[in-house]
Parts: structure tokens; C-alpha cells; sequence
């Protein structure tokens, strides 16, 4: 078996680490069994069964890699009604589109190089690169491939492969980038999807990848970013081992603010590259964080438990005194919330999202609140109303209330909180 195969992961039980294959993992935190968070719910399915998976956090004593411990099968993960676009968020279609600029700024390209995304959804980051004359090319697994032809963004629909990859070099030619935004610690095929990116790349090119940060979730107790697409959560240590053991050398990092924090990572082709003052830097940040010990995964778990049980317990208070409640957003990691405090109907009867979200009229998976027209939010002005989309609560409720909400703001975390203006 090939050093890229023997990472590659089947649906179950992970009993390996991701990266360095050690069976010496750690425990940290069991959420229970979940349904999968971008799965929600027509009306006919909610009245009918529902599968849950194991969501267990572990983390590698040898290499250090946190992950979960159960591989769910990709296309039941990411189906072609995948509720998700990336260009809704006007903060978060920001900031990608900042990839592009960052990704050139540090490794110059001819502008009319090709530029490759991997998990593109709407084509939002692959406008950037089109921006700054770059051909691009998107590959997606889901029906939001349409939407981004549509905007004039070339899209593949499909699954990241190796055919893929040498069909897009033999027509298109090597890519100067290769980008993968949240999708590089969802893939289950890791060892085929580097091989993939590093036929795609030309001799100097840079694979850019962006994910939650693990220093991010530890310091904002970020429980709610575990769920089954998020495989790994990686940290420079482990990251660093997985490029090198492919043929790739981490050159550079910065931390970005996207999804309640991310890194952003710079991996080249080619082994022995030195790593940039950046790396260096976050990683003595890790190592004085307690990245790499015990300690801080044992603090974290009870933490997290603790900010369960205040959340669960505010909202029966509000609910025993005859408060209104409602939601704010439906981000897929609002799963994992909802399920693990135990939030039902009856706490929260439904949650308010963007009329062009993909979720309206539905219900949420495993908990099956119903997902509703904002309109009915600011209708019916609930005394309190949980923002579920927190990492992004300011951006969020500054628009609410310009737009007339006068509920009380309950914020989950990092800290439970109450707020009557804005945050």
C-alpha cells in the first residue's frame, strides 16, 4: 500500500490516527450519537426513521492530530441536495474571495495561470482568482455546481479523484493554486486527494487550504464545530508530518477569522522547503497553549459540559416562565448544539433563516426544529431568540436590529450570555 492509500479512510470505526496511522489515541469528549448537520429534514421525512452516527473527539499521543473516531460514507455526507451556499454570508464571501489576493500576493503567478478549487460549492473563492485574471476551474460534488456555471464559474460536479486531476492537467494544464476552503479536514480520501492536488500542481505551486483552527476551539470552546464532516482539526505539528510524508513542504500560515477562527495554510510541492517566521511562530503559540498535552483537552471537555448544562438550563427557566424563544441561523454546526444540550421544539420552536436559504422549510437533523422565513421572526418579535450563527453574531445582529428585532439576544459561546442591544 502507498504512503497516499494507507490515509485513505472506509465509512466506520476510525481505530488509527488520520495522519500517522498510531493506534495511541486519547479520548476527550463523547457528543453522543448525531444525524448528519447538513442533512435537514422535508415534512414527509421528519414523520419517518432518521440514522444517527457516533461523534466522538480524540486526539493522536503520537502526532497530536485531533479528529473524530467514525467515518461517515462521503456521499450520504455531501448529497447532491446539499443545503449549503457559500456566497449567502457577505462576510464570509468576503474573506474567501480575500484567498486569492493573499494566495498571489505571496507566491506571484502569470495572472492568466489556473487556479483549481476543490469543494467549490458556489464558485465564490474562484471568483476572486477570475478577478485577477486567473482561469479557474471548480470541482464540486453537489447541485451547487449549477449555480456556479451559472455565475460563470466552470464547475465540475463530481467527487475530487485522480482521474479528475489528470483530466483537468491534460486539458487545462498544471495549476499555479490548488485551493480546498472547509473541505480539507472533511475529505475521507485524504492520501488520494493530496496525490490529486500534487499531479494538479506545476513544479512551485502552492496548495492553499483553510480550516477551523484547533488553538480557535480550544480558546472559544467551540463544541459545536465537531460534527461528522469535520474529520480532523488540525494544529501545524500534525500538519506539518501529513505534507512532508506526501511531498509537500508547509511554507507558510496565518490565522483568518472565518468560521469563528480558521488557519490558513500554504503547502508547496516538493519536499524540504523551510518553514516561514509564521509557522514558526504559531508554533511556539501551540506548544505554550498546551496544543500538544493532555491537560488542555481535559479543561476544554469539562468546560464544554459545563456551558451545556447553563445553556439547557436558561432555556427551561424560559420555558417554565412562559417566554418566547425563537432561533437565529441554521449553520450546519448548530447540530451538534442543539442535539448535544438537548434542545427540542418545545425550548425552541423554530429558528429563523435568509429567505434564500436552502433549509427554509425544513427541519433540523436529529432535533427537527422547523426552519422558518426570517419574516416570521421579526412578525412575531420573541422576548428572547438564540443566534446559533454566533461566530458571526455581531455582523448578524447589527443587521436584526436595523432591521426592527428587539428580542434579547442569548449567545452560546465562547460564554453563555443574555444581551438586550447590540453585541
Amino acid at each position: 500500500m502507498s504512503t497516499f492509500d494507507a490515509i485513505n479512510l472506509r465509512p466506520g470505526p476510525i481505530t488509527g490516527c488520520q495522519i500517522c496511522l498510531s493506534s495511541h489515541l486519547e479520548f476527550i469528549l463523547d457528543l453522543g450519537h448525531n444525524a448528519l448537520c447538513d442533512s435537514p429534514l422535508t415534512p414527509e421525512q421528519v414523520r419517518g426513521p432518521e440514522t444517527l452516527y457516533p461523534l466522538r473527539l480524540v486526539r493522536c499521543m503520537d502526532c497530536g492530530l485531533v479528529q473524530i473516531d467514525y467515518s461517515v460514507d462521503p456521499a450520504l455526507l455531501f448529497h447532491p441536495d446539499y443545503p449549503y451556499l457559500s456566497g449567502i454570508t457577505e462576510t464570509l464571501k468576503r474573506n474567501l474571495q480575500a484567498t486569492a489576493e493573499r494566495g498571489q500576493e505571496k507566491f506571484p503567478a502569470s495572472r492568466d495561470a489556473l487556479a483549481v478549487d476543490i469543494g467549490s460549492n458556489d464558485g465564490t473563492l474562484l471568483e476572486g482568482f477570475k478577478k485577477l485574471g486567473f482561469r479557474v476551474r471548480g470541482v464540486e460534488a453537489t447541485n451547487i455546481a449549477r449555480v456556479a456555471n451559472e455565475k460563470g464559474i466552470p464547475t465540475t460536479q463530481g467527487f475530487f479523484n485522480l482521474n479528475m486531476a489528470q483530466r483537468i492537467v491534460d486539458t487545462e494544464g498544471a495549476a499555479a493554486f490548488v485551493t480546498a476552503t472547509n473541505v480539507f479536514a472533511h475529505v475521507n480520501h485524504l492520501g488520494t486527494l493530496l496525490r490529486g492536488i500534487h499531479m494538479l500542481l506545476t513544479e512551485n505551486g502552492v496548495f492553499i487550504s483553510e480550516s477551523h483552527y484547533l488553538l480557535d476551539i480550544l480558546a472559544t470552546l467551540q463544541y459545536d464545530s465537531i460534527y461528522h464532516e469535520h474529520l480532523r482539526f488540525y494544529s501545524l505539528k500534525p500538519l506539518a508530518k501529513l505534507f512532508d510524508s506526501q511531498g509537500f513542504s508547509l511554507v507558510d500560515a496565518e490565522r483568518i477569522p472565518n468560521y469563528g477562527g480558521s488557519i490558513r495554510i500554504y503547502a508547496q510541492k516538493g519536499r524540504g522547503r523551510p518553514f516561514s517566521e509564521n509557522v514558526r511562530n504559531l508554533l511556539a503559540e501551540e506548544e505554550k497553549a498546551g496544543l500538544y498535552a493532555s491537560g488542555a483537552y481535559q479543561k476544554f471537555a469539562r468546560d464544554a459540559q459545563t456551558s451545556r448544562q447553563k445553556l439547557r438550563s436558561l432555556l427551561v427557566r424560559l420555558r417554565d416562565e412562559g417566554k418566547t424563544v425563537a432561533g437565529i441561523g441554521c449553520p450546519g454546526r448548530a447540530a451538534t448544539l442543539l442535539t448535544w444540550c438537548g434542545i427540542s421544539p418545545d425550548l425552541l420552536p423554530y429558528i429563523a433563516e435568509q429567505s434564500t436559504c436552502l433549509k427554509v422549510g425544513k427541519f433540523t437533523p436529529g432535533t427537527h426544529i422547523p426552519i422558518v422565513d426570517e419574516k416570521r421572526l421579526f412578525d412575531e418579535q420573541p422576548e428572547y431568540a438564540l443566534i446559533l450563527s454566533w461566530h458571526y453574531a455581531r455582523d448578524i445582529v447589527r443587521k436584526m436590529r436595523a432591521k426592527g428585532l428587539r428580542s434579547k439576544i442569548i449567545v452560546p459561546l465562547p460564554s453563555v450570555r443574555v444581551a438586550e442591544g447590540e453585541l
